[in-house]
C-alpha cells in the first residue's frame, strides 16, 4: 500500500469537499398541482370519520335475520325515523339492523321506548358491545 504525500491528501480532500458541497440531492422548491375536488373529498371524509362511533355510544338493535328482510326493515325505519341513522351489520349467520348513535343511556332509552311501539324485538346495545 502506497502512502500519498501530504499535498496529494490535501488536494483530494479539497476536491471531495468541493464536489460534495455542489451536490444537491433534491430541490427544496415543491409545486403541487391538485384538483379542487380532492380537497372537497378530503373534507367529506373528515366529516364522515367524526360521525363514526368508536363503541362509546348506545345503539339499538331492531332486527336480526335474513339479508332481504334486514334491508327492508332498515329502509322502513329510515322512512319513519329520518333523524336517526341506521346500518346493517353482518354477524354470522344473521344480518342485524342497528340504529342510533346516542351519547347517553337516557337518550337511548327514550328512543327505545318509541321504537318499541313499531318494532317488537328491539333492545339496547351498550358501549363496547
Amino acid at each position: 500500500m502506497r502512502i500519498l504525500s501530504s499535498s496529494k491528501n490535501v488536494f483530494l480532500t479539497l476536491t471531495i469537499f468541493t464536489l460534495a458541497y455542489n451536490i444537491n440531492a433534491q430541490s427544496q422548491n415543491l409545486t403541487l398541482n391538485q384538483d379542487s375536488k380532492f380537497e372537497q373529498l378530503l373534507n367529506d371524509k373528515r366529516k364522515f370519520n367524526t360521525s363514526i362511533s368508536t363503541n362509546d355510544s348506545y345503539r339499538i338493535q331492531i332486527f336480526s335475520g335474513k339479508s332481504d328482510e334486514a334491508k327492508k326493515t332498515l329502509s322502513d325505519f329510515k322512512r319513519e325515523y329520518t333523524s336517526i341513522d341506521g346500518t346493517i351489520i353482518f354477524n354470522t349467520p344473521n344480518y342485524k339492523v342497528i340504529v342510533g348513535n346516542f351519547k347517553s343511556r337516557i337518550e337511548a332509552e327514550r328512543n327505545l321506548a318509541d321504537i318499541r311501539k313499531k318494532y317488537k324485538s328491539v333492545f339496547l346495545l351498550k358501549p363496547g358491545k
